[in-house]
């Protein structure tokens, strides 16, 4: 068994591509219901975790910029650290990943 990290990625600060209301607590839930599911299948390799969504972004030059956005409003919003088999497995797992839902990506990583 591998560990892999699945880094979730997307535009959360443009207003109109935001779920709002019943479909921002639907999308919620689907991450909860996909973090225990996640969990009973023992594919969690270590204990999911919220972080902040401020963020530093620290350049070469080290000059520093307020929020986590490079060139672009798609940020880093989240990772989780997974077991899975090989590559083709990570990929299943994530297909089903909510940041989908809202036009986000899942970049798969394995751990050497």
């Amino acid at each position: 068994m591998n560990e892999f990290v699945l880094i979730f990625r997307r535009d959360y600060t443009t207003t109109e591509v935001q779920p709002a209301g019943e479909a921002q607590s639907k999308h919620r839930k689907h991450w909860q219901d996909w973090f225990l599911s996640l969990a009973a299948l023992n594919k969690l390799a270590r204990p999911v975790q919220r972080w902040d969504m401020q963020g530093l972004v620290l350049n070469q030059d080290e000059k520093v910029t307020d929020g986590p956005y490079l060139e672009s409003n798609s940020s880093v919003i989240g990772l989780i650290f997974i077991s899975a088999h090989d590559y083709y497995e990570a990929e299943e797992i994530a297909k089903n990943a909510p940041i989908l839902e809202v036009d986000g990506t899942v970049e798969i990583r394995m751990l050497t």
